[in-house]
């Protein structure tokens, strides 16, 4: 998109345009209720917490100036808002999903799981704990540092390091696990 025409609708939305609300919505919701479904237990689940980041994002947007890009500014009020929305409903971490954007970048960032397909990377994540997947997804998807998931998650940075480091530890033995069984079962 145009970063004129971006800029266009941001201005209508500070303005409380219904249109430029929608368009905004409209151009954004996909890749957004992606993000939340990492966050939800259900897809209905994620929409509601699409549908409350959104209004957070039309309540705040006059905070907005214009500095980094609005998308990441928005990721960002959906991460919280996905993180606040099950923080009310449960009292353990994220059931975090894991789709193919992230499992390709995932892949770009971990040399250990260029070898492996992203359906398959995603069933492997889905084994990891809830804290695991949570630490996983905020510092290697969303670029959080461990302070900023600390303070999300209510944990210490110790504790967010060493998931981490214990999440990525357990993800590359069922990688390893993974393909000596499909060794296994090409040469028995």
């Amino acid at each position: 998109m145009n970063s004129s025409v971006l800029e266009k609708l941001i201005e209508g939305c500070k303005e409380g345009e219904r249109k430029a609300q929608k368009e905004l919505y409209e151009l954004f919701a996909p890749k957004m209720y992606a993000l939340c479904l990492r966050y939800a237990d259900s897809a209905e689940d994620a929409q509601d917490v699409l549908q409350n980041g959104f209004v957070k994002m039309f309540r705040k947007i006059g905070d907005y100036r214009g500095e980094g890009s609005f998308e990441g500014w928005l990721r960002r009020i959906m991460v919280t808002t996905g993180i606040e929305h099950y923080r009310k409903g449960a009292s353990r971490l994220p059931l975090l999903r894991i789709d193919e954007t992230v499992s390709e970048q995932l892949s770009e960032k971990e040399t250990v799981l260029d070898r492996i397909h992203a359906e398959e990377l995603m069933k492997l994540i889905e084994q990891l704990s809830p804290g695991y997947r949570a630490v996983l997804n905020m510092h290697l998807i969303e670029g959080y540092s461990h302070k900023e998931i600390a303070t999300l998650l209510g944990i210490t940075e110790g504790t967010s390091k060493s998931q981490l480091a214990r999440a990525r530890h357990i993800l590359r033995q069922l990688i390893a696990g993974r393909e000596d069984y499909n060794y296994a079962k090409t040469t028995g």
